[in-house]
């Protein structure tokens, strides 16, 4: 079993089931369903009491989503370091401001990384508040309820990322 954490790459179906089983237990001890898109939302609203104060929770959005720490806030702390075990554990940790693929098929210049991950970070949030949830949200816990507006939605993410994809990396 532990040979199995130790690897690079993770088998997809073991992956996808232990995701699975955490929504399962989403469900059952939160009767909320699994993503991230919401906690991202509470962290920018403690970033923004932080320097403007409380009159955040007066805002029509932090009334309905506080902006404190939950266990969707815990989560993305746990995938950060979860990721950061595994990579150290096998082996693959390593710093890089610009992957491989952006290298080799847009760029090496920093600036202009930062500028499309800046520019991808907000549309992708826009959509995520747009759409009532993240891609993970849809994706898993939306299909998992049959929600014919989660379909919808996770069927417009494979479409927006081939067609960005497609122009991209034909520059």
């Amino acid at each position: 079993m532990i040979e199995l954490l130790m690897e690079p790459r993770w088998s997809p179906y073991i992956a996808g089931a232990g995701i699975g089983i955490l929504l399962w237990f989403s469900f059952l001890f939160s009767n909320k369903p699994l993503g991230c898109s919401t906690a991202f939302s509470r962290i920018s609203g403690m970033i923004e009491s932080i320097l403007s104060g409380e009159k955040v929770r007066n805002k029509e959005y932090f009334k309905l989503f506080p902006p404190e720490v939950d266990w969707q806030v815990m989560l993305i702390v746990g995938i950060v370091c979860g990721s950061f075990i595994s990579s150290f554990i096998s082996g693959t940790f390593h710093f890089s401001f610009i992957p491989d693929t952006f290298e080799l098929n847009i760029s090496d210049n920093i600036l202009i990384r930062f500028i499309f991950a800046l520019t991808g970070g907000i549309l992708m949030g826009l959509g995520a508040r747009w759409s009532r949830g993240c891609t993970s949200g849809h994706g898993i816990s939306g299909l998992s309820q049959l929600s014919l507006a989660s379909l919808v939605a996770v069927m417009g993410f494979f479409i927006a990322g081939i067609f960005t994809a497609t122009i991209i990396f034909s520059l």
